[in-house]
């Protein structure tokens, strides 16, 4: 009997791990069939990357780049964002490495200094030579290890609710747990075939909290790319890696002089108002921050006035305007 149960426990796994593989398949043709790449692929050093360029020629308008999030694509900010920006600049919007179609740069120890190397060379490469560099929360990490790494590639930062310092508290129990070698992938693979739609609606709503998610939001932004296996542990090593590599980043800050424009609501329970921008203007001189009462973590969505206000100061602090 027990030898027969044990057969049966082996078939269902067996059975389970078949079915769920399949799944996983199944999605990614799905993810690359009705969310193509948007844009075009510059070569860096053998790595491909993706980027979308929209808005003025090159010489007409100030050139922009745009970072976007953990777990995010160039979807994410040309979801509505770029539309309004691209009447008065020439947009780049990148996929950071791992995520959207630029492929990972590696397994593991991709630093957000590594992501700043790549996407300043995809930007030169292009002819893009001094943008004004825009990230949101993990793309305002990428935006500093540009600015503290490369800065005569870089006229002005602009930062959304970035991640930009060091915080207190535990390790993220999940991000570790996909970053890790042995359980990551299967987790992930868990995850890319089991995810119900309910909870990945739930997880874009609290991103937004207090504000709701615009309407439309998950299906233009790629929910299938974003459950990719690969995607899930790309982000997850990232996040996992990003506090430490933040603490030796900061401590660099003090020593920028370029104009450095913020935007943070003080409604953000994600990335923290005091622990990240409120700390960066005590740092560096030539940081500005505007707080947005009530505003959680996506103000590139629900503020676009204040958005567009902050880049419009970095343009002519700059010189470019």
């Amino acid at each position: 009997m027990v030898k027969i149960l044990g057969f049966g426990v082996a078939v269902i796994l067996i059975g389970f791990t078949v079915l769920t593989l399949w799944r996983v398949q199944q999605n990614a043709r799905t993810a690359a069939r009705e969310f193509p790449a948007p844009g075009a692929f510059v070569d860096v050093d053998g790595h491909p990357v993706h980027y979308v360029e929209m808005g003025q020629k090159a010489g007409t308008a100030p050139d922009l780049v745009l970072i976007h999030g953990a777990s995010g694509n160039t979807r994410d900010m040309t979801f509505s964002l770029a539309t309004q920006l691209a009447p008065d600049y020439r947009l780049v919007i990148f996929d950071r490495p791992g995520l959207g179609h630029t492929p990972a740069l590696g397994p593991k120890g991709v630093s957000i200094s590594d992501q700043a190397r790549l996407l300043s060379a995809a930007a030169t490469a292009i002819g893009v030579e001094t943008p004004i560099v825009a990230g949101q929360s993990f793309g305002g990490a990428v935006t500093m290890a540009w600015a503290v790494n490369h800065p005569d590639t870089i006229s002005a930062a602009m930062l959304m609710a970035g991640a930009t310092h060091p915080w207190e508290g535990p390790r993220d129990a999940f991000s570790a747990r996909l970053a890790h070698p042995v359980f990551g992938p299967i987790v992930a693979r868990l995850i890319s075939a089991w995810a119900p739609q309910d909870y990945v609606k739930a997880s874009i709503e609290s991103i937004f909290e207090p504000q709701n998610a615009p309407e439309g939001y998950g299906e233009a932004v790629g929910v299938p790319l974003v459950l990719r296996p690969a995607t899930l542990i790309a982000n997850a090593q990232q996040r996992d890696d990003l506090r430490e590599e933040v603490r030796a980043l900061h401590t660099k800050y003090p020593d920028l002089t370029l104009p450095i424009e913020i935007v943070h609501g003080d409604a953000d329970t994600i990335v923290g108002l005091s622990v990240h921008s409120e700390r960066m203007v005590a740092e560096v001189a030539s940081a500005r921050l505007t707080v947005l009462p009530g505003v959680g973590h996506m103000p590139q969505h629900v503020s676009h006035p204040e958005v567009i206000a902050a880049i419009e100061r970095a343009a002519v602090r700059a010189g470019l305007r």
